[in-house]
């Protein structure tokens, strides 16, 4: 499902370790590394223009390669009766059209609430009134255990579970880590960079909300 670019689609699962790099607001910050060689995939920053090839303005948040290539831009959609928050291909332009749009899934708040994220079909392509791809994250990414599914595109088909968020666990303590690193698994043929992306929404949305810690202990050491 190739929606950044095909060459972030692997065949194979893809595990990357990411880690918070800022801790001065929800998203400063974000370094993901390859679990099969160790090697950067993606950062991310909020910091706005002038900054290292960062955010095109003050207030985004820029998704980039290893090498700095612009891959996302995400941005709160103002004005907005609800937090939404909206994703561009590459470095934004006035104008451009967005990618997708994503929104907590309960205005209740709460370190569980989830929410919905709708891949949005390019103009130029599609008929008029087509509807939205929609993906469902469950579960709490402020406590880092949280999965990303596709609904099903026609009836009879499934979910599909296309990325998932735990806790990162030391191999050699079997100690579970901190928030600020987290493991992001994405299932084969999904877009990794898109992944991420959902990834920096989430943190927007409920990153760091009070409590995420409870119950931490409770995860299963076993799955990392």
């Amino acid at each position: 499902m190739a929606i950044v670019g095909a060459e972030y689609c692997d065949p194979e699962e893809r595990v990357l370790t990411v880690r918070k790099t800022s801790h001065f607001s929800p998203g400063d910050g974000f370094a993901a590394y390859d679990h099969r060689t160790g090697g950067l995939a993606f950062r991310a920053d909020t910091y706005g223009r002038g900054h290292g090839g960062g955010a095109a303005s003050a207030g985004e948040l820029a998704l980039l390669g290893p090498g700095g290539e612009p891959l996302l831009t995400v941005r709160r959609r103002r004005p907005s009766l609800h937090q939404r928050w909206e994703g561009f291909l590459g470095a934004r332009a006035d104008g451009q059209k967005p990618l997708f749009s994503a929104r907590r899934s309960s205005f209740l708040g709460g370190a569980a609430a989830g929410a919905v994220v709708e891949l949005l079909p390019p103009p130029s392509s599609s008929p008029p009134g087509a509807a939205p791809e929609l993906l469902r994250v469950d579960g709490s990414f402020a406590r880092r255990c949280c999965r990303v599914v596709a609904a099903p595109r026609a009836e009879g088909e499934k979910a599909k579970l296309v990325a998932e968020i735990r806790r990162k666990v030391d191999e050699g303590t079997r100690v579970v880590m901190g928030r600020d690193v987290f493991v992001l698994k994405v299932s084969p043929g999904f877009d990794a960079a898109f992944a991420m992306g959902i990834v920096l929404v989430l943190d927007q949305i409920a990153g760091d909300e009070p409590g995420a810690d409870a119950g931490a202990d409770a995860l299963d050491a076993k799955i990392w």
